[in-house]
């Protein structure tokens, strides 16, 4: 399986998309559409997400969903577990909630469920990246070699602003995160000023369809070709949508081949 480009063959996982329940899943999709303003190409159910990646030419698939309330943590974590079970292209994050008591077992069960990290979205879960409580998560998170991806960054709200992951990584360094939308959606510059380190991603996922390719590449060129993963953000956007705007920017074969896999499968030790 591979994506032509030119001319050119490419391996491709998606770092950044969400899948939910049937009977959830149409009503949880115009709700994300809302609060963005935007109208969803698809509804985020898996099989759409596999028929229609796959149809492009994507062959792994890191999937996730966000726990608004913490009673939701362990049936969406079941979820996505049964989900990577039935489609052995997925990899999926835990749901992860900030009034979670017991850190530790909880984080035993993300495990057991043989899920890769978890996903937090500041914005709709309405705590701050940098919230004391949170440290301890991220802490352990870091202790075990499980991976947080972060929606970050949007001008409307502070919660998840790129200064707010700057402080965490402040106090922890080995922290290791994915900061998604390019370090911080709308606030792309601001990323560039305060986001750096070792162990700081980024994914490419909702931020090429608003910004522009010059602006893009300048936060692709600060975190670096080797930090950078692609991502669709599905159902927001479509596998071949996002895949046309990635190739719109202009890279050459090396630097294609490690954003679009490489990166992501040395990352998730595939």
């Amino acid at each position: 399986m591979a994506v032509t480009h030119n001319g050119v063959a490419y391996r491709v996982a998606d770092a950044h998309a969400h899948i939910y329940p049937g009977k959830i899943a149409e009503k949880a999709t115009a709700s994300v559409g809302r609060f963005y303003d935007i109208e969803m190409d698809e509804i985020g159910l898996p099989h759409i997400l596999h028929e229609e990646g796959t149809e492009a030419g994507i062959e792994r698939f890191l999937v996730c969903s966000v726990a608004t309330k913490v009673e939701q943590v362990a049936s969406i974590n079941q979820f996505i577990a049964e989900k990577c079970a039935k489609y052995p292209a997925f990899l999926g994050l835990g749901a992860w909630h900030q009034d979670v008591t017991d850190v530790s077992g909880e984080l035993d069960r993300v495990q057991a469920l043989g899920l890769r990290g978890i996903k937090l979205h500041p914005d709709f879960q309405k705590f701050n990246i940098d919230d004391e409580n949170m440290l301890e998560v991220y802490a352990e998170c870091t202790r075990r070699g499980l991976i947080v991806l972060f929606h970050t960054g949007d001008d409307r709200m502070d919660f998840s602003s790129p200064r707010r992951l700057a402080k965490v990584l402040e106090k922890q360094p080995d922290f290791l995160c994915i900061a998604a939308h390019l370090g911080g959606y709308r606030e792309w510059v601001d990323a560039r000023a305060v986001l750096q380190g070792t162990n700081v991603y980024i994914d490419t996922s909702s931020s090429l369809w608003a910004c522009s390719v010059e602006e893009a590449r300048r936060n692709i060129a600060h975190f670096g070709v080797d930090k950078t993963l692609f991502g669709t953000d599905f159902p927001m956007w479509t596998p071949k949508e996002e895949l046309a705007r990635f190739f719109s920017m202009g890279y050459g074969e090396e630097d294609n081949r490690k954003m679009l896999y490489d990166n992501f499968a040395r990352l998730f030790g595939i």
